[in-house]
This record gives C-alpha cells, sequence and structure tokens, in this order.
C-alpha cells in the first residue's frame, strides 16, 4: 500500500472534463458560447443509441479542462438534485461578464459583490437547464473554469477519501493555477439528492490498473464503490475505471495517453 500510495503521488494526474444532462443542445451551447464566453470543442451525434453531447471550454482539451454536455434524444429536463452546488469560472472584471450575461437574457441570481465576511468578490447566474455558475473575481486568471462545488454529509470522511487520491478544495495543483473539486459541508445534513442531472468528472491518469488498486484500498478504510473495473471500452479501446466516493458523486478515470489518441 505505500508503495502505491507513493506512485498515486507521483501519477501526473488532470482533471479532464466534468460530464452532465441538458434538455436541449443548441440552447446550452448558445448560453456558454454566446453568454459565459466558451468555445466549443468537439461535438457529436450517435443515432443509434439515442444520444449527442458536445464538449465546451475555454481552451483545447489537451489542457484545459471543460464541460461534456449530454442530450439524450426525447429528454427535455432533468432533476439537477440539491447535492450539486455550482460550477465556477474565474474572470478579471465580473462586473463587465455580469453585464454582458445580463445583456444576453441570463438569470442573474445574485449580484456581484463580495463574499459574507470576506473581501471576494463573487456573482451567481444560471443556465438554461438550471445549473448554477459561481462567477469569481480574480486578478489573474489561468483556466477560467476554476471549481466544480458538490455536497457531502461528512467533510472529514470526503477529505480523507480524496486526499488519499490526492485530489479538497481539492485539486492537483495551486486553486489560482487549476480547477479544484470544492467540498461544502452543511451542519446536520448527512444525505443529499443527486437527481439524474449530473453525472461525473473525469480524471486523467498515467495508469488506470494501479490507480484502481489505491481507489480500493482508500474504499477499504472509508466507503465508496468500484463501478468500473479498469480495462478499455468496448469499441473505443480508451482504457477507463470508474468508483463512487463515500457520498455517491461518480468520477471516471482515463488514461493519459489514450484520452490524447481519442483527441486526434
Amino acid at each position: 500500500m505505500a508503495d502505491l500510495l507513493e506512485w498515486s503521488k507521483q501519477d501526473k494526474k488532470r482533471m479532464l472534463h466534468v460530464v452532465y444532462r441538458v434538455g436541449d443542445l443548441d440552447r446550452t451551447i448558445k448560453f456558454y458560447t454566446e453568454c459565459l464566453g466558451m468555445k466549443l470543442l468537439r461535438q457529436r451525434d450517435i443515432p443509434e443509441e439515442k444520444y449527442a453531447n458536445a464538449f465546451l471550454g475555454f481552451g483545447p482539451e489537451e489542457s484545459h479542462f471543460v464541460v461534456e454536455l449530454t442530450y439524450n434524444y426525447g429528454v427535455t429536463s432533468y432533476d439537477i438534485g440539491d447535492g450539486f452546488g455550482h460550477f465556477a469560472i474565474a474572470t478579471q472584471d465580473i462586473y463587465k461578464l455580469v453585464e454582458h450575461i445580463r445583456a444576453k437574457g441570463g438569470n442573474i441570481t445574485r449580484e456581484p459583490g463580495p463574499v459574507q465576511g470576506g473581501t471576494t468578490v463573487i456573482a451567481f447566474v444560471k443556465d438554461p437547464d438550471g445549473y448554477t455558475f459561481g462567477l469569481i473575481q480574480r486578478p489573474t486568471v489561468h483556466d477560467p473554469f476554476c471549481q466544480v462545488m458538490l455536497r457531502v454529509g461528512d467533510l472529514e470522511r470526503s477529505i480523507k477519501f480524496y486526499e488519499k487520491y490526492t485530489i479538497a478544495m481539492l485539486g492537483y495543483g495551486e486553486e489560482h493555477e487549476t480547477t479544484v473539486l470544492e467540498l461544502t459541508y452543511n451542519y446536520g445534513v448527512t444525505e443529499y439528492s443527486k437527481g439524474n442531472a449530473y453525472a461525473q468528472i473525469a480524471i486523467g491518469t498515467d495508469d488506470v490498473y494501479k490507480s484502481a488498486e489505491v481507489v480500493n484500498q482508500v474504499i477499504k478504510e472509508v466507503g465508496g464503490k468500484i463501478t468500473r473495473q479498469p480495462g478499455p471500452i468496448p469499441g473505443l479501446n480508451t482504457k477507463t475505471t470508474s468508483f463512487l466516493d463515500p457520498d455517491g458523486w461518480k468520477t471516471v478515470l482515463v488514461d493519459n495517453v489514450d484520452f490524447l489518441e481519442e483527441l486526434k
């Protein structure tokens, strides 16, 4: 176990994308590109399986965290639940961005202003499907897509789970330089509904087999579940494994080399 954990510390992990479902793919793409400033990176339609998806972000997938939107034929709305919190976008001029979103018809749910008890200026907006995006004022911005916030029932347990896998705020670099996972615990609340809208986060790894071993050991200590054993996806040959954390949030681990081959 000690050798595995040491390997995990050296593993070149990177948060790749977050996957969630939307009721109108074109409508969401329009909002993300015109209001939030994302770029449509790639799009595909799989009629035989009755779904389509699109990847959007602020830069190429090789170096930026992106969103993977999934549209299932005929499904126009989803239940987001109360466990998902928000995504966050960093900007150097939050007031200008909010006015731009407002001018495009966006739903501003919190006007820009300092966070309670602090100086960081934030705002909140909702996309057409009801997903909340936090906007954060920062002097410098590397990748604007900077946070995914999920609510958990036991913060210490979740931190132990993710830190063992070296992800709290949790990430693979300094918070102002990389996308991070923000875990929120509300006093006395031990469970949240997941709904059926938010799906998972994908993380790159040098070896899905070794990573799965690490995750298995952590699961024995604090809970969770492996939902897909490591190996290639049929028809794609991209090696993945997936697991649920103790609160039921799903993560997919993707082989770094295979991921780059997929993008070619």
